[in-house]
């Protein structure tokens, strides 16, 4: 019987140790009465007429488009022609300088954005072009976000940044 008692004392421990946390979870609203009150006044900040900053309405990504490439990784691109098109059932094709391509394209919320494995013809050009060419798919595919800037659709992600401006 003793030992009952024991194991009885213990459980009771536990569950006011239980009940002692649970107490504050319990009372939300006095816990955000609390916090409240630490917060300072409008007149302590500034006599209320602190603007209060909107959030960021989200943008809508162009599908339709036309976009050439006038700049990549910041350099500006003068020579060489590469093109863009998203269309409304999210794909993606264009011309990179040499070859023709198509893959998936989807536009993210908070301006992301993914690329399938891109599809590509198989023409042959001179190297110059087909190195522009190469790294104009790289970094189209390894693109993650994307913004328009200045009316001009700026594509980010690991393998460097595109900037193209719209075209016919």
């Amino acid at each position: 019987m003793n030992a009952g008692k024991t194991i009885m004392i213990r459980r009771l421990g536990l569950a006011a140790v239980l009940a002692t946390l649970a107490v504050p979870m319990l009372m939300p609203g006095e816990a955000m009465a609390q916090r409240r009150q630490q917060m300072p006044s409008r007149e302590e900040l500034g006599g209320g007429t602190t603007a209060i900053p909107l959030p960021q309405q989200e943008k809508t990504f162009p599908l339709g488009a036309s976009w050439s490439v006038v700049a990549m990784n910041g350099k500006p691109v003068q020579d060489r022609r590469a093109t863009l098109i998203v269309d409304q059932n999210l794909r993606g094709t264009g011309f990179g300088g040499c070859n023709t391509f198509s893959a998936s394209a989807y536009p993210l919320r908070q301006q992301g954005f993914a690329v399938g494995p891109i599809a590509i013809t198989k023409r042959s050009c001179d190297k110059g072009t087909l190195d522009f060419e190469k790294a104009f798919l790289m970094a189209l595919r390894a693109t993650n976000k994307w913004d328009l800037v200045n009316g001009r659709l700026v594509l980010k992600g690991g393998a460097g940044e595109l900037t193209l401006s719209r075209s016919l």
